[in-house]
């Protein structure tokens, strides 16, 4: 498991790269929440991309370390969930107070992301040349 923290963002990533079941998941709780408590973060990503398997621990670990983010004034999200692993989010709940992205999804948001940017830019050069701005 790696943590990236953006302190500009105040963005804390956590990037699990292990199978979370029952043996490894209060190993990955208290080092989750050392790093949150450190950091006090904005915002903390779980980056799911690594992960192949997660049983209902892994589910009650996700919710604690939401509702700690959460106690903190802080947001949540769960990114690059694979199919199997996003069914487990939906049957549990998760889904429903949690945002939680595809690896697809990702994709074509920040494309999108990259779209609505240069339209914008465009938009306030033709106002510049007009003088409307």
């Amino acid at each position: 498991m790696d943590f990236s923290y953006s302190n500009e963002d105040r963005l804390l990533t956590v990037y699990l790269t292990e199978e979370i079941d029952q043996h490894t998941a209060e190993k990955v709780r208290r080092k989750i929440d050392d790093e949150i408590e450190r950091f006090i973060p904005r915002k903390v990503i779980f980056d799911f991309d690594n992960i192949s398997f997660m049983d209902s621990s892994g589910i009650g670990m996700v919710l604690g370390r939401y509702k700690l983010a959460k106690m903190l004034g802080g947001d949540f999200e769960i990114i690059n969930v694979n199919k199997s692993i996003k069914r487990i989010f939906e049957m549990s709940g998760v889904t429903r107070i949690i945002m939680t992205r595809e690896k697809n999804n990702i994709k074509i948001e920040e494309k999108q992301g990259i779209i609505n940017e240069k339209i914008q830019k465009n938009f306030n050069e033709e106002e510049e040349d007009e003088g409307i701005i």
